[in-house]
Parts: structure tokens; sequence; C-alpha cells
């Protein structure tokens, strides 16, 4: 893409990478991009860069605009690579005057690329720096979500430089909010967040009660990753105060994989009796949905409802893995219960019951266990798992 302006002598210079489909376990299926943003003052400054294979790109797009010599200022405001990637080869295209970060940025910079003569200035929380006509002030983000994270906040033009927050990793040749449909966005905007910055919904919490307390004036929140916000930055701020919260919809999900169906008939049974309570429900096959969609759909699900057979004295591998990503993940305020089937054994059950007791999800209802394949009696415990759970969520959502 072209270098896109989005306030007066301010530019996206970023990137659109139409062709990543995994980002550390995180199913990037539209692509991403890598957003960077030039300002034009007296002080000239870029704000983050890219992702190293794409250092020619920016360099092109900064060119488009002025001469990279010519910019006196590199702000880092997230040292993770999809931003800092290409950090030392622009540190020596642009030979900056001064390269400002965090403090715990400026330890990762030195940890990812060693100890380099570069002009690294630590900022502290709340300080602020003249760019000409322009004030910076940084904003202290720690784990949001890397240790090193800050956001950076101009006042003059009401744009809050956000890094990874509010983000979304999604590809798309438009650049605001107001030239793509706002439902799409915000499940874009909603998986980012349940798969990158769940676990720190507390802190969350904390910074959208700092940005009140300041009275920050926003009218553009422009991310790292994705479309920037312009017309209704309240609609993300608004959404990651429900999100952090995680508050609870009535929508239970059953989560299960099968070997020889005897599991998917149970799956498909619990179901019946979630919807006979009224209770919304989607029943995830974990050969079909990849874990990221998973816990995209368990941001705002009361219920999660494991199945799974036994297979050499365990659960599936498939189990095994999305109930590891989900424990790091951290989702807060759940209940639910399992189910399964087994041949001589059974231990699948127990063990999914313990990853929910350990991941403090409210076991409320004892789970069922077939052995071989369910008939008409199983299923019909199977039913009524559905129909106890469903009514638990109903008391809890009320």
């Amino acid at each position: 893409m072209a270098p896109i302006p989005i306030k007066d002598k301010i530019f996206n210079v970023g990137v659109v990478d139409w062709n990543i489909r995994d980002f550390h376990g995180y199913s990037t299926y539209k692509g991403t991009t890598y957003n960077a943003y030039l300002v034009m003052d007296d002080k000239i400054t870029l704000f983050d860069t890219v992702k190293k294979p794409f250092k020619s790109d920016l360099l092109h797009h900064i060119r488009a605009i002025t001469d990279p010599q010519n910019i006196d200022y590199l702000v880092v405001n997230h040292v993770e690579m999809d931003h800092s990637g290409c950090v030392p080869e622009i540190i020596e295209a642009v030979r900056p005057q001064k390269v400002f970060c965090s403090a715990m940025a400026k330890k990762a910079l030195e940890a990812h690329y060693g100890s380099r003569d570069w002009p690294l200035e630590v900022v502290q929380n709340g300080q602020e720096i003249s760019l000409g006509q322009r004030t910076v002030r940084f904003l202290e983000t720690r784990m949001l979500h890397w240790p090193d994270s800050m956001f950076s906040y101009l006042p003059q033009d009401k744009l809050l430089i956000s890094s990874d927050a509010f983000g979304q990793h999604w590809a798309t040749s438009e650049t605001f909010d107001d030239q793509v449909p706002l439902s799409e966005l915000l499940r874009h905007a909603a998986k980012y967040y349940a798969n990158i910055l769940l676990p720190y919904s507390p802190l969350v919490q904390k910074l959208l009660a700092a940005v009140t307390e300041i009275k920050l004036d926003i009218d553009m929140i422009a991310p790292d990753h994705g479309i920037i916000w312009r017309s209704d930055p309240k609609a993300i701020l608004d959404a990651y105060d429900t999100w952090s919260l995680q508050k609870a919809q009535r929508k239970a999900l059953v989560i299960y994989d099968t070997m020889w169906q005897s599991t998917e008939k149970m799956a498909h049974a619990v179901a019946s009796g979630l919807a006979e309570e009224g209770v919304a429900y989607k029943v995830l096959n974990l050969k079909h949905n990849h874990r990221s969609d998973i816990l995209t759909e368990v941001l705002d699900s009361k219920a999660l409802i494991f199945g799974s057979p036994t297979l050499n004295n365990g659960m599936l591998p498939t189990m095994a893995d999305i109930l590891c990503y989900m424990k790091g993940l951290k989702p807060m305020g759940k209940i639910g219960s399992a189910f399964g089937s087994y041949g001589w054994s059974g231990e699948a059950v127990k063990d999914m019951v313990r990853w929910m007791e350990e991941m403090k999800i409210e076991v409320v209802e004892p789970p069922v266990r077939v052995q071989y394949v369910p008939n008409h009696e199983a299923l019909a415990q199977c039913v009524e798992l559905g129909r106890r759970v469903g009514r638990a969520v109903k008391e809890r959502t009320a």
C-alpha cells in the first residue's frame, strides 16, 4: 500500500501482510498489517517499524513523503519482532537523533539485538516531548501485552497510537473503521482480544480507568495491527470494557473430538439439552475449528462442556491442545462439565475435569461417561447433562 494520511501531516507508512496464516498458534486466516506512523513536524518522528521482511516496503513508503535521513526521532512502543524486527536496519538508514522507549523496552532491545551504539532515551509514564507544533505524551502499558509496551498520545491531534491494543489481525485495502462493516471489524477485534489480551484483563480495566481519570481527549485510535478507529473510537473502548470484565451471555459451547462418532453422538445430545432450556449454544468439533476461533467464542460464553473419548489412557491430543491453550489465556467466571466414551479404561473425562478445575471452571454437573457406543439411555443422560448446565447458565446470567 502507499502511505496513507490519517491526520494532517501524519501518515500510516506500514505494510499489509496478505499471506501470514499463523501467529504463534493464532489463526490469521485473513492476514494482518504492521502499521507504523510517520509524523511530519519540526522533529520528524517515526512511531514503530515493521516485521523484518517488510523493511524495504517501509522505507519505500517513507521515501514517498521524505528522505528517511530526515527523520529525527524513532519511537519504539513495543519490542515484539513484528514491530521491531527491522529496527537495526531502520536506525542504520535513518541515523535518528534519539530513539525513545520505555525502560523495559531498552532492556528488551538490547536483549534482542545486542548492546549497540544507539541513541536510546528512556521515557517515563506521563512524560512528554516536543516535536515542534506537537507534543507526545507516553503512557506506560506494561504487560499489554509485553513488559515494554507503551502508548504514544498526541494531544494536539487527539490521536492515540496504541501499539498492540485495540488492533486486529486483518489484512484489508481499507484503512479506517468507517470503510468496513463494523460487525466484522469487532469480530476480528474480539478474536484479537480473546487470543492475546484476555490474560491481562485486570490490567485492561486499570488502563481504561486511567484513560478516563486523566481525561484523554481521543478522536482517533491508531493500533499497530489492522484498522484505525477514526469515526467511532468509543466502540472499541466500550468493547474492551465488556471483554475485560468477561461479561458472559446465555451461551454454552460443546467442545469435543471423536474417534468413531460415539462421543460425537453424545455431544449432539448434550446440545439438545441446552436447546430445551433455551440457551444459545455452538457445537465445535476440534477437527474442524481452530483453537483461536474457539477462544473467540469462549470470550462471551458462560458454559464450556468438553467431550473426548479415551485414547492411550488419556484424552485425544486435540483436546489436550485446546485445554493447554485455554489455560494460558485464563478465561474467568466459566461453568461447565465433561463427557466422553471409552473402551476399557476411561481416563479422558477425569483428565478434562482436572484441567477444568485447574482453570477454575466450576464443574456444575457430574460428567457423563459411556462405554463404547451410547444407547438410548446413555444419550438421555447426555441430554439431561445439557439441560442441567443450561439451567445453571440461566441462573448465573440472570
